[in-house]
């Protein structure tokens, strides 16, 4: 088993490091796991994390990934453990949708998904013709949902979905953490929202859409 936190950002963030935040997310997401995940010394128990981030407006198509090394400095002891608790998947999309090819096959998934200059028919052509998804009614009807919403991504547009209780990513990681676990206060500490707005979406006051 593994966590995974999924991070849309509109722009790469300028007041603040994004790669520090990355860490605190990962870092509060295996701290978090201690009496729920595993209890008292069991540390082999606990789980991987990823936390993956979405940055768009980038200057380039990027993909970084940020996990711990072991150097050895003095000797040779091989220290028991796991290095791979910690993952941090940094992607960077440019507004230019890339061609279809190897190398860039996510970037183009994700940018033709995320673009505000592409219609609906338009993406929905080249997730059916390019990547063999079959364009079935409800990935369709979140295509559309995505085209309708695609001011929200600039930061007027997600100040005004905050106010009408539509923050679509956000809904969603907190519903699948509360339905693994994470108590209301783990939730509010790993992503940085106020405890009653946690609240606020499992108890149904916010509008999800799927």
């Amino acid at each position: 088993q593994m966590i995974v936190n999924v991070e849309a950002q509109k722009d790469i963030p300028g007041e603040y490091n994004i790669l520090n935040r990355a860490i605190f997310y990962v870092s509060r997401l295996v701290s978090s796991q201690k009496e729920r995940d595993f209890v008292n010394m069991n540390y082999d128990d606990v789980k991987r994390v990823f936390s993956i981030w979405i940055c768009m407006n980038a200057k380039q198509n990027s993909m970084n990934y940020v996990h711990l090394m072991n150097e050895s400095l003095i000797g040779s002891c091989d220290w028991d453990g796991k290095l791979d608790l910690l993952n941090i998947v940094l992607i960077g999309l440019s507004n230019e949708l890339p061609e279809h090819d190897e190398q860039h096959e996510l970037h183009r998934l994700l940018g033709t998904l995320l673009s505000k200059r592409l219609t609906a028919d338009e993406k929905l052509n080249i997730i059916e013709t390019e990547y063999d998804i079959p364009v079935v009614d409800d990935i369709r009807r979140d295509v559309s949902v995505m085209c309708n919403l695609s001011q929200g991504i600039r930061e007027e547009g997600r100040e005004e979905g905050r106010e009408q209780g539509i923050i679509i990513g956000e809904t969603k990681i907190i519903m699948n953490m509360y339905n693994n676990g994470f108590t209301i206060q783990q939730i509010a500490d790993a992503t940085g929202m106020e405890v009653e707005a946690v609240k606020d979406i499992i108890e149904g006051r916010v509008l999800i859409l799927a």
